[in-house]
């Protein structure tokens, strides 16, 4: 089910009638959610396991931090690998990602771009793909991409991250909001939340503080930063499209380093391009004489295209990005994971 979110989730007027009339469906969501986690006899794994999710549909920065764990482990000496679900992708798995063999429309973006780096492992079952991935062999810990609300298997460790600019939307479980189940239930069964991306228009984000107040747990302070080179952007013509589940903060990203003029194009989340909007975007770009530009996951969905899908991805640059920790939460991040490894270990 493709969950593209309403622009009245997150508006400040207007939103009331419908969040109002949706709100017996958006209790009915949440109460079968906690229900699940009630009923549920989660998976004990062998090996720890370091769940990244969210408190709400959408995007909030998962993937970088995931991508973040798994170079730390490395760093480390640690062997790892990354489980997800693959959204957007055709396989159920268990199932290994090969990035020389499978596409975006069998993987999903998500892990096509994980897997540039580390081992991957796609399965909607989620239990089924962390017993494969224990009988690999020569894994000491796993990063789950997504899957607080799944309680099939037991976490070592659970992350969850909150958009500082956006922070919970209208407060409303879906479909009456962008909440998975109640604030309050999934407070509960987290260890720590990252507070992300860049403050609103408005000054500091209010979200840090009041979390700081209601959870007991660490709030850390996350940025998402570039990872690549910047220099291209400034003083150029910008052609940039996105079909991420936020593309208005990739858009302003862009925006910070001074391009002389910045079109966007925004698309659905995981959108699969097709031959005429590739043609449209490549059009425009040359009669404005615009640098096209996009972010690595739509990068990832272009592989393997021929015709103008392919030219468009030719063209099309990209700007990695990276989260990062300064300071305290740099530290405690690591005290987290250290607890996680060694609990872990225990299991």
């Amino acid at each position: 089910m493709r969950l593209d979110e309403p622009s009245w989730w997150y508006a400040t007027e207007g939103s009331q009638v419908a969040s109002r009339l949706l709100s017996p469906l958006g209790s009915l969501y949440g109460w079968a959610v906690e229900r699940r986690f009630r009923a549920a006899r989660p998976y004990r794994a062998k090996l720890p396991v370091i769940c990244i999710g969210n408190f709400t549909v959408g995007g909030t920065g998962k993937t970088p931090l995931s991508r973040f764990l798994l170079e730390t482990f490395a760093a480390r000496g640690v062997a790892s690998a990354c489980l997800t679900r693959g959204y957007g992708g055709s396989l159920s798995g268990p199932v290994w990602v090969d990035p020389a063999r499978h596409s975006a429309s069998e993987a999903g973006d998500e892990p096509l771009l994980i897997a540039k780096d580390a081992r991957v492992m796609i399965s909607r079952d989620r239990a089924a793909g962390l017993a494969a991935i224990e009988r690999e062999g020569a894994i000491d810990a796993v990063v789950m991409d997504d899957g607080l609300q799944n309680p099939s298997v037991e976490k070592d460790l659970k992350i969850a991250l909150v958009d500082a600019r956006r922070g919970f939307g209208n407060g409303h479980v879906f479909p009456a909001g962008p909440l998975r189940a109640r604030l309050e239930f999934q407070l509960g069964h987290v260890d720590c939340i990252v507070v992300i991306g860049e403050d609103p228009p408005e000054g500091p984000s209010p979200i840090f503080e009041d979390l700081k107040k209601r959870f007991p747990g660490p709030v850390l302070r996350g940025a998402v930063t570039p990872s690549g080179e910047t220099d291209w952007i400034s003083g150029a013509q910008i052609l940039a499209y996105a079909g991420i589940a936020n593309p208005g903060r990739f858009f302003r990203l862009l925006e910070s380093f001074g391009p002389e003029g910045l079109q966007t194009r925004a698309f659905p989340d995981h959108h699969a391009f097709t031959e005429k909007e590739a043609e449209s975007l490549l059009s425009e770009a040359e009669a404005t004489g615009a640098q096209l530009a996009t972010t690595e996951k739509d990068l990832a969905r272009l592989a393997g295209a021929t015709g103008a899908l392919a030219e468009l991805r030719e063209r099309s640059r990209t700007l990695p990005i990276e989260v990062t920790f300064e300071g305290r939460d740099l530290v405690r991040l690591h005290s987290l994971i250290d607890g996680a490894l060694k609990a872990g270990a225990r299991a």
